[in-house]
């Protein structure tokens, strides 16, 4: 079982320019605050919150205030519509938070031993094969429930 991606540019009409804003701000603080930790107690603890997803709280809230906003015009109650939808795309960073740690550990372990490139390369890859891995893995457990 495959799922067709497919990328909707009119989406970016759609958007409204304090939703970007709104990304750009929390992800700008969440990145300071991680400098100014990492100023203070190094860059181990630093990194922590440098891990932390710096847009997905934002990108949370603002899809389910559209979608809510959507049901709502059409004359339903969206609040449940929302939450789902926020629901499944902290399912989405959790996914790609498991590529992340992988990341973090190939870079950790051969970063001081073997050139920056190469090694960002080779865990970008691997942070992208492992996400793909567990999306896919996660897929066939809910279709292998629906049957």
């Amino acid at each position: 079982m495959f799922l067709n991606i497919s990328v909707n540019l009119s989406a970016l009409r759609q958007a409204k320019w304090y939703q970007f804003a709104l990304r750009f701000l929390f992800g700008g603080a969440i990145c300071v605050l991680a400098g100014i930790v990492a100023n203070k107690y190094g860059p181990a603890v630093g990194g922590l919150f440098m891990a932390f997803p710096a847009i997905f709280p934002a990108s949370a809230t603002l899809l389910e205030n559209e979608q809510k906003e959507k049901k709502e015009r059409a004359g339903l109650h969206g609040t449940i519509r929302g939450r789902r939808v926020a629901g499944v795309d902290a399912a989405g960073a959790a996914m790609g938070s498991i590529g992340m740690i992988v990341f973090a550990a190939i870079v950790w372990g051969l970063l001081p031993k073997h050139p920056a490139p190469a090694v960002l390369i080779g865990a970008t890859t691997a942070w992208f094969g492992v996400s793909v891995f567990v999306w896919h893995m996660r897929s066939m457990w809910v279709h292998s429930r629906k049957c």
